[in-house]
């Protein structure tokens, strides 16, 4: 499924004007999630489409690839990296009202510094934060808007940061209106300017559901691409406990 990677010019203003103004009427207010939003979120979070799947793939930069596994099970999702043959995990736990970050060191579970969110894993354009896509658990959204990407009919998702962390203070998410998958990302800074570009190129079925195979993840500067990594997942040959995936 190819699709188009960037934004013109006028969307990239408009979307910074959006940013801003978000960001400025909400960021002192509480603000709760949207029921409608909130439907459209859970299809496009790994939770929903990948029920106790080993989702296996790699993110790949400049020709130098780092091994990704994702382990879900139920309401936990635990993530592992490989960097020079050794195994680091870190792990989201999903609850009705929050979820919880954890790093896994040893044998031992503990509460993940969120000074570490915004890093970057290997030397790759993905961050702690990115990986997790902890943003589509944030309960200030809404939906605002349908637009196409690449010729597909998508929701358009705001998401507001609740917290004082992490790199984005808004998200914009595109969300297929007919399978459910996340289709792009664009997170911004407090100041409207977009940091982070994820587009999905191409899609597998799990099961009944959709999910990413392939995305692009491109880093920003004022509006200019400074780096590129492509996340990538092979389709689960047989769910753990289940039939084979279609």
């Amino acid at each position: 499924m190819g699709m188009n990677c960037y934004f013109s010019s006028m969307n990239n203003t408009l979307f910074r004007a959006l940013a801003i103004c978000a960001v400025s009427i909400f960021g002192s207010m509480s603000v709760y999630a949207d029921a409608a939003a909130e439907k459209v979120l859970r299809g496009a979070r790994f939770a929903a489409a990948l029920q106790n799947q080993d989702l296996n793939g790699h993110m790949k930069k400049d020709g130098r690839k780092t091994p990704v596994v994702l382990f879900l099970r139920g309401e936990n999702i635990q993530f592992k990296y490989t960097v020079r043959g050794v195994d680091k995990r870190f792990h989201m736990r999903l609850k009705a009202d929050r979820f919880d970050l954890l790093e896994i060191v040893g044998n031992k579970t503990r509460k993940f510094n969120t000074a570490k969110l915004s890093q970057n894993i290997n030397n790759t354009d993905l961050s702690f934060e990115d990986l997790s896509m902890s943003f589509l658990y944030w309960k200030q959204n809404s939906i605002v808007g349908e637009e196409k990407v690449s010729g597909q009919k998508c929701y358009l998702v705001r998401l507001i940061n609740p917290n004082t962390f992490g790199d984005y203070r808004i998200v914009y998410a595109w969300i297929h209106k007919k399978y459910g998958a996340l289709m792009r990302v664009v997170g911004y800074d407090g100041g409207g300017n977009p940091l982070k570009k994820f587009q999905v190129t191409d899609l597998m079925k799990v099961g009944k559901e959709y999910t990413l195979r392939r995305m692009r993840v491109d880093s920003m500067v004022k509006g200019k691409v400074t780096g590129t990594t492509y996340l990538e997942f092979k389709k689960p040959k047989r769910a753990v406990g289940q039939g084979r995936g279609r």
